[in-house]
């Protein structure tokens, strides 16, 4: 099967042209393949069809000129529509086609999307990543992929277009479950870098000179080395925005539960991040949990930061 996915041959759909959705469309069409894409706002896609793409008006429609599609939506209310509605991908795919859902989603929702495919012969891969805007415009996003051998096997080659660290979890709804994982580490990391940062300032410190110290030792991450230096700037645009990480973290916690799992360090930053939504950062970067800490000690920044 793998070798069937090959530029030329093999049609792409792709749907969802958000943050992360048009570069790593746009690393398949640097690769010579044909992509069909669709967004539910048209304006969003112009990069990709300046570049050779070719529009499409549902997503059923994108299904049905394509061999494998590719979604990465909002919310798991999104990747049910698209997947499972009326127009969406599952009711235009054909035998032998594939579906691959990379969006953050719910790990019963990729395994429900998995046996309604397997009822029409089709099959369904859940395939998260991390790496935000940054890795998905270098193509060195981490994929953490749930599925079948066969079907993981042949995506191979299309998942190495997007990322540098390519693993296959288990079956369906694995690849959610191992981003789960991602996104409790990356929680309550965020706490910690943002601390700190705040801490180094109000202290009179020199931040990148802080970073130099500190970002290749045992405290070094990759939100610190990454985004430490956004904050310091006060960048907060979105490589991901708060509001998924919210939809994320609530996932997360929704399995925890089912799992009955005490993860009282998620819960603080679930609430943590409730307050940047509440104070109208919701569509800011997840480093944008700073500014809530910084309201909290009354300290402005990042003007401060930066004297």
């Amino acid at each position: 099967m793998g070798s069937e996915l090959v530029p030329g041959t093999t049609r792409i759909g792709w749907i969802g042209t958000g943050v992360m959705g048009t570069s790593m469309c746009g690393h398949l069409l640097a690769a010579g393949y044909s992509v069909t894409v669709f967004n539910r706002t048209p304006s969003k896609l112009r990069p990709l069809l300046d570049r050779g793409a070719q529009a499409a008006a549902s997503p059923r429609a994108v299904s049905e000129s394509s061999n494998v599609v590719f979604t990465i939506v909002g919310y798991p209310s999104d990747v049910r529509e698209v997947t499972l509605g009326a127009e969406g991908t599952l009711a235009g795919a054909r035998a032998g086609s594939i579906l691959v859902d990379m969006t953050t989603s719910e790990p019963a929702l990729a395994r429900e999307i998995y046996a309604a495919a397997r009822s029409r012969q089709v099959d369904s891969v859940d395939a998260p990543v991390s790496g935000g805007d940054i890795g998905a415009r270098e193509a060195r996003l981490s994929i953490m992929i749930g599925g079948d051998d066969a079907p993981v096997a042949a995506l191979k080659p299309l998942f190495e277009h997007m990322g540098k660290t390519i693993v296959h979890q288990g079956p369906a709804g694995s690849g959610q479950h191992a981003k789960m994982v991602n996104q409790i580490l990356i929680a309550t990391n965020m706490i910690g870098v943002c601390e700190a940062l705040l801490y180094g300032s109000k202290a009179g410190l020199d931040l990148n000179l802080v970073l130099q110290s500190v970002g290749s030792g045992a405290a070094g991450s990759w939100s610190l080395n990454n985004l430490g230096p956004r904050m310091i700037a006060g960048n907060f645009d979105p490589g991901f925005f708060v509001e998924h990480f919210l939809k994320d973290m609530g996932i997360a916690l929704a399995e925890s539960r089912r799992l009955k799992l005490a993860l009282p360090g998620l819960a603080l930053a679930e609430q943590l991040y409730r307050a940047v939504e509440a104070q109208g950062n919701g569509r800011k970067g997840t480093h944008a949990l700073l500014l809530a800490l910084a309201k909290l000690s009354a300290f402005d920044w990042p003007q401060a930061a930066m004297q």
